[in-house]
């Protein structure tokens, strides 16, 4: 376990990676898609969107940990695994919604997350263009805007029938068994949104949407996410109920248990 000392250092540490990637990210949010040098890395698979931005920001990242940590490890979507077996190792998602960050929508993120041992113990979700971090650790969880910082709390959701509910696409990212649990979930939920990516986990901490689940995931796109929901009162699961390994996969996001263990009933018939 790391030690409270030693807690509070990494997590000021966070709060300045935030600051790093948004000074790489920003200048190219809504800038000329020649400014963006928007790329396809998707292929043969279909349309997989990467900007200067992407890779500049887990560039700036990289350096600022190596810089700070030499003996940590990072595994990034950008630009792979750099000791990923070490003690600490931090997991980044340079901007978490590529999609939406071309389309000009501010719900895309930066997720920076840090396991200790395996595990993921720190994490945070930055929007710097609305100019939110959400972070979250054993201790607790809180959002920094600006100079203020204020506590997050999962609300309370006694069942789907009362519950809003989120997944980003469910014609991309869910198989049809997949998209027809998603189905059953939205016509049992009181509403449905789409395409906020890893922010409607944020919004999860902060008791606005009570479930969000998603496919497909990679250990970048939910690593960080899990500090920051569970140090608000919430739920990390797999579709079938059991803790998120290391690389991703189905996955659910729940404020309330009860709301949780209704959903993976349904859930449970297309779990993998």
């Amino acid at each position: 376990m790391l030690d409270a000392s030693r807690m509070s250092e990494l997590d000021a540490f966070l709060v300045e990676l935030n600051a790093v990637s948004a000074e790489a990210i920003l200048p190219l949010f809504r800038a000329t898609a020649g400014d963006q040098a928007l790329e396809n890395k998707g292929g043969a698979r279909g349309w997989d969107p990467v900007t200067a931005a992407d890779r500049g920001a887990e560039a700036a990242l990289r350096k600022r940990i190596a810089a700070r940590y030499p003996d940590h490890g990072v595994i990034g979507e950008e630009y792979g695994d750099d000791r990923p077996d070490a003690e600490l190792v931090w997991v980044i998602d340079p901007i978490d919604g590529t999609r939406a960050f071309v389309a000009g929508l501010p719900v895309w993120t930066t997720l920076i997350g840090l396991r200790h041992a395996g595990r993921p113990v720190l994490g945070s979700i930055g929007q710097p263009y609305i100019g939110e971090i959400f972070i979250g650790h054993a201790g607790g969880a809180r959002v920094i805007r600006g100079d203020t910082s204020a506590p997050l709390r999962v609300r309370p959701c006694a069942s789907l029938s009362s519950a809003t509910i989120a997944t980003t696409d469910g014609a991309i990212y869910l198989d049809e068994t997949e998209q027809r649990a998603w189905g059953e979930l939205r016509g049992s939920a009181q509403n449905a949104r789409l395409g906020c990516d890893a922010y409607a986990y944020a919004m999860v901490a902060a008791g606005w949407i009570d479930l969000v689940v998603e496919s497909n995931l990679k250990a970048w796109d939910i690593d960080a996410a899990i500090p920051v929901v569970e140090g608000a009162g919430g739920l990390v699961t797999t579709w079938r109920g059991e803790p998120v390994g290391a690389h991703g996969g189905q996955v659910a996001i729940a404020g309330d248990r009860r709301c949780l263990d209704e959903a993976l009933a349904l859930l449970s018939r297309a779990a993998k």
